[in-house]
């Protein structure tokens, strides 16, 4: 593809605003569902997210081994829980 610049017009999303990129250029990028945005020099950078959770697992293995995925807050249990919530 040529890298030459593509006019588009800025479309209302609900209470947001946004473009349409035009497939063609998703699919080359391997855009699916997420990227990532960066301003810079008055630019707006836009960048496929290709594994939004990667390295998640050593993360979690690496706190257990560190004892450090406790959870923080007391478990408390409600009358809701007892009385309304099928376990």
């Amino acid at each position: 593809m040529k890298e030459e610049p593509i006019q588009t017009s800025i479309i209302k999303i609900g209470n947001s605003q946004g473009i349409r990129i035009p497939k063609t250029i998703l699919t080359i990028l391997g855009i699916k569902n997420q990227v990532e945005l960066l301003v810079k020099n008055g630019a707006i950078i836009i960048t496929p997210l290709k594994n939004p959770r990667a390295g998640w697992e050593e993360s979690f293995k690496d706190m257990h081994v560190h004892q450090d995925d406790e959870l923080l807050d007391e478990n408390t249990v409600t009358n809701w829980d007892n009385n309304e919530w099928d376990w």
